[in-house]
């Protein structure tokens, strides 16, 4: 638990921050400010005192974190947008057509900003917008899938951010690895960045994952397709010319803090540099037996660190969330390890899922004390119930939300 939370703890986004505005001369800092994602808060936290803002925007889970008359705060929703989400999106273009020619609009972005900022396309409604993003999460389907599809039916997304603003400095805290790590038009879908993918990629989408949309949606994106709606913003697009961007964290980083506090406690570390991908409870076998096949035949106390993000694919109801069906998924092969093994996996937010735990760790008497409570982890899988089979355990990961978020950590250990 000591080496997740220093992993969390190297990607906080106070230091972060504050290491990147130093680059900018204070007077070149802009005046307005929009900050969206499950880091929202504690980056404009650490930004305020380096700026000197005349208004911005607050798009986060708690709004009531910060206190300042200068920042219209909103309780922006995620995984599912909000009445809060709209009315900070709202906002948000407002602002940054005031910031035009007055100093220009700093964008403080995290992952969970596509939901906290959602201003939908004419003639959609929210109820439409959210129908079609809970389909595409329940199939499966990857994030820079589901955020092409989202930001074309978006008014800020896409680029549309930093077309209204005219000039923007954007700090990111990424929580992208795939198919392009830290990819800027993914990270919050984008909104400052310009978009390669078109109303027929988002099309292709749905139909890959044959898809019900409402018909308002299918309709949008169809009149994008013949060309009767705007296009997301483009690279040659003259307004978003003097727009610039920063990564200040990833999962690279959040992995360096936590093979720094292995070590500090004796452990010979071993990296998986790879992002972790695909379905997660296949991901969670697939990495423990890598993680065994890596260590074998070596002796000490080992650490085995990854970090990626995966994707489930719902077939039952009922109650989990990723990184505990990755760590249901390894149950197999820790079980059959002759050494002391134990596997944690969760995500650097404190959330995972719709439910209260950042995720679930497994070791090797994890199915003989689950056999004890009658309790089936095949079953459990099969429903999408890890939740309650961990819960049962007392071997839930309960954080919190941890301010930060860049996807999620993978500990193995072994003696």
């Amino acid at each position: 638990m000591r080496i997740l939370r220093a992993g969390v703890d190297a990607v906080t986004p106070g230091p972060l921050i504050a290491a990147a505005l130093s680059n900018f001369p204070r007077a070149q800092r802009p005046h307005f400010v929009v900050a969206a994602g499950k880091a929202a808060a504690g980056m404009l936290r650490a930004a305020l005192p380096l700026l000197d803002v005349e208004r911005g925007v607050l798009a986060t889970h708690d709004p009531g974190v910060i206190a300042d008359r200068r920042i219209a705060a909103f309780g922006a929703g995620h995984p599912a947008p909000n009445a809060g989400s709209v009315g900070a999106a709202e906002r948000a273009l407002t602002v940054a057509a005031e910031s035009r020619d007055r100093g220009g609009l700093l964008v403080l972005l995290s992952g969970g900003a596509s939901a906290m900022l959602a201003a939908p396309a004419a003639g959609i409604d929210l109820a439409a917008k959210l129908e079609t993003s809970r389909l595409l999460m329940r199939a499966g389907a990857a994030i820079d899938e589901l955020n092409c599809v989202r930001k074309h039916l978006s008014r800020i997304k896409g680029g549309r951010l930093a077309a209204a603003a005219g000039s923007t400095i954007t700090l990111a805290l990424s929580d992208v690895h795939a198919p392009i790590a830290d990819d800027p038009s993914v990270i919050g879908s984008g909104p400052t960045v310009p978009d390669p993918t078109t109303f027929g990629d988002a099309i292709a989408i749905v139909e890959k994952y044959r898809l019900d949309l409402p018909a308002s949606v299918r309709w949008y994106l169809d009149a994008g397709l013949r060309g009767e709606a705007e296009e997301t913003v483009k690279a040659n697009d003259p307004r978003i010319q003097a727009a610039k961007y920063v990564l200040v964290g990833n999962r690279q980083a959040a992995v360096e803090g936590a093979r720094r506090a292995a070590v500090a406690h004796g452990y010979d570390v071993i990296v998986v540099d790879a992002a972790v991908s695909g379905e997660a409870r296949t991901a969670g076998q697939t990495f423990a037996a890598e993680a065994l096949k890596l260590t074998s035949g070596r002796k000490g106390p080992l650490c085995v660190l990854g970090s990626g993000e995966t994707t489930v694919t719902v077939r039952g109801d009922g109650s989990g969330g990723r990184n505990q069906e990755f760590a249901l998924g390894s149950l197999a092969a820790l079980t059959a390890e002759a050494r002391n093994a134990v596997i944690a996996s969760a995500g650097t937010d404190g959330i995972d899922g719709p439910t209260a735990a950042a995720g679930a760790l497994v070791e090797r008497t994890t199915s003989t004390r689950a056999q004890a409570l009658g309790l089936n982890p095949r079953d459990a899988l099969e429903r999408n119930d890890a939740f309650p089979f961990f819960d049962a355990l007392d071997d839930l990961i309960l954080w919190g939300p941890t301010g930060t978020n860049v996807g999620d950590l993978h500990v193995v250990l072994l003696a």
